[in-house]
């Protein structure tokens, strides 16, 4: 590409980015005046980032994926305000990169890929997806889940026999039963590089299907270099600042502790400051989301996420958590707040749009879930809705972790430390891709090239984030605003984000892979409510907040990466679906039991019928091998 194509190409994306800070600008004048005549009440549904930037953050690979230097970064402190970046905006170089023979990149080749996850999909003149497609020759049009299942959504694509050119799905068992898969294992051994970097060989083993070939990569979950923890992705009981201030930031350890202040808060305030009423816990039950309500008993009882048995390591021994003390304790207590009123009645027939949209008024106080099922979606609308003069995150909406456990004092294993390999699912190339040798390709760049990490996931420099003199990359007020806002996100940003993506420390050394982890983006983006509740609890992230003990989980974690992948071909399969259909009915009416013995007793008749000890007798099988 010669200097006035750049020049041009550059043009096009400033012209853009004014049009999109336009469109801002009316909106929020639109909004000032709709403000004259009533208060906002709550916040609309918004683009919802997926399970992408869900990576754990907290333990490097193996010594032989860390950066060069391997030394400590420097700290990634706030730069003054006054800090002037080291450059200017920097136009972005899209001449096209070399390939290997073969794979053109000077002709666009454009690629698409369906995901069973619920997403937006970005403009189809998006800004960095233009720059992706002028410099590595692939543009990827996303589709995402909508109105279906996962099960529903896969099973109509393998019924039509025409697929997309890549997939991500929750069932990937069926795109293999039906042989819309191209196998990888050769592709694979093309780039040793990605071959040893992404997973070390036994954990490219455990993607191995009964025929002996990989058809999938999971694109999440692994750190380079030094970890740079500061969310905590997981599934944790999370309540709103706001009421942890006004309660004075007391000690929450437990199950009981936690309600106690929810509902001496609700009692106390009914409503926001606006006139919206509180919901003191609302529960997700929709679909494979059930975790919300289904899955507590194991956490309360000290034990990590293997999520679908407990895996008593001393004696290598698989246990069921869903008859266990802690869970039925866990649902006794849901029934006593249920009956108080401070479970959302709601709970049991929302659907997931409709849970998302009640969490992003500000309403809820406080629920159990996981970090990338809500917060990529709800929080940054916080900083644009308001509740009367001030934003949702001024008001104290943001929510906090607790690592709760059935009796104080117990150690909690809420938060998983070290890079966690599900092979259940991941990105699949299909048998009517276009082109496999390119797509591959396209997934080795995703991971292995520096620039196009940035690209997707700090965007352009000058434009969506500065340098300072150090190296350090930060952004200023205005770019945190315009990576909040959907118009903004959707015409400009690209962060492919089911595609392979690193967490931890950058390959400079320095910066983390992403801006959530960098640790002056994560404390320069706070908003002050937040910061106070830190400040009172001592700790300086998520992780921190939760407290878990720190511990290296055992090869075989997690177990649900085994069990995700069970068919009804087998008795522990069929157990494994009913256990699911079972506890999907049942949970919800333990909780509204009028008589909570007499409903956990009943529920517990209809679960054994399941013979869920077949179940535990195959993961027992699987961890068998690990002895």
């Amino acid at each position: 590409m010669d200097f006035g194509s750049k020049i041009g190409t550059v043009a096009i994306m400033l012209r853009k980015f004014e049009e999109v800070n336009m469109k801002k600008r009316l909106l929020a004048m639109f909004l000032v005046l709709a403000m004259g005549a009533s208060v906002l009440a709550g916040c609309s549904k918004t683009e919802e980032k997926p399970a992408d930037s869900s990576a754990t953050t907290t333990q490097a690979p193996a010594d032989e994926t860390k950066p060069a230097d391997e030394t400590k970064p420097a700290d990634d402190a706030k730069p003054a305000d006054d800090a002037k970046p080291a450059d200017d905006a920097t136009p972005v170089d899209t001449t096209p990169v070399d390939a290997p023979d073969g794979i053109d990149t000077e002709e666009v080749t454009e690629f698409t890929f369906y995901i069973t996850m619920p997403g937006s999909e970005i403009n189809s003149d998006n800004d960095i997806a233009e720059m992706i497609a002028e410099k590595w020759g692939v543009k990827v049009k996303e589709t995402w889940l909508t109105g279906q299942t996962a099960s529903e959504a896969t099973g109509t694509m393998i019924a039509s026999g025409k697929y997309t050119d890549f997939i991500d799905s929750d069932e990937m068992n069926m795109l293999v039963e039906a042989n819309a898969l191209i196998a990888l294992d050769d592709y694979i051994d093309q780039y040793p590089e990605f071959r040893d970097t992404w997973f070390t060989k036994a954990e490219w083993d455990k993607f191995r299907q009964p025929d002996g070939h990989i058809y999938w990569i999971n694109p999440f979950g692994n750190n380079y270099g030094t970890p740079r923890p500061t969310t905590h992705n997981d599934e944790a009981f999370w309540m709103q600042v706001r009421v942890l201030e006004w309660a004075g930031y007391p000690q929450i350890q437990t199950l009981d502790d936690y309600f106690s202040v929810i509902d001496s808060y609700l009692e106390a305030n009914p409503t926001m400051a606006d006139g919206t009423p509180n919901i003191g816990y609302t529960i997700l039950c929709e679909d494979w989301r059930y975790f919300c309500i289904e899955n507590a008993g194991q956490f309360l009882a000290g034990y990590p996420n293997d999520g679908s048995v407990i895996v008593e390591k001393d004696t290598m021994t698989i246990a069921d958590y869903n008859t266990s003390e802690d869970t039925k304790l866990y649902l006794q207590k849901l029934n006593e707040e249920y009956k108080k009123g401070t479970v959302d009645p709601e709970s049991f027939t929302q659907t997931y749009d409709e849970y998302i949209a009640k969490l992003t008024t500000g309403r809820v106080l406080g629920m159990c879930d996981q970090w990338w099922d809500f917060a990529y979606t709800v929080e940054p609308q916080y900083k644009i809705q308001t509740c009367g003069d001030v934003t949702l995150e001024e008001y104290g909406c943001n929510y906090v972790p607790f690592g709760l456990t059935t009796h104080a004092g117990d150690v909690n294993r809420w938060h998983t430390y070290g890079d966690t390999v599900n092979q259940a699912s991941g990105i699949a190339i299909t048998k009517d891709c276009q082109d496999p040798d390119k797509a591959f390709w396209f997934i080795v760049q995703c991971a292995m090239d520096s620039e196009l990490h940035d690209l997707r996931f700090w965007g352009v420099k000058g434009v969506d984030y500065e340098v300072d003199a150090d190296g350090m990359y930060y952004r200023t007020d205005e770019m945190r605003l315009n990576v909040a806002d959907t118009t903004y996100k959707a015409a400009h940003l690209c962060d492919y984000s089911y595609f392979p993506q690193w967490s931890g420390t950058h390959w400079d050394g320095k910066n983390a892979m992403s801006p959530s982890e960098q640790a002056s983006e994560f404390m320069s983006g706070m908003a002050e409510p937040l910061k106070k509740c830190f400040e009172a609890y001592g700790v300086g992230s998520y992780p921190e907040m939760i407290g878990s003990v720190v511990e290296e989980n055992g090869p075989w974690f997690p177990m649900y990466s085994y069990s995700n992948n069970f068919t009804t071909a087998t008795p522990g399969g069929m157990a494994w679906k009913l256990m699911g259909d079972v506890k999907h009915e049942w949970l919800p009416k333990v909780v509204m039991a009028a008589d909570f013995e007499a409903g956990y007793a009943e529920y517990m008749d209809v679960y054994n019928t399941c013979n869920p000890q077949d179940f535990i007798a195959e993961m027992q099988a699987i961890l068998d091998t690990y002895k």
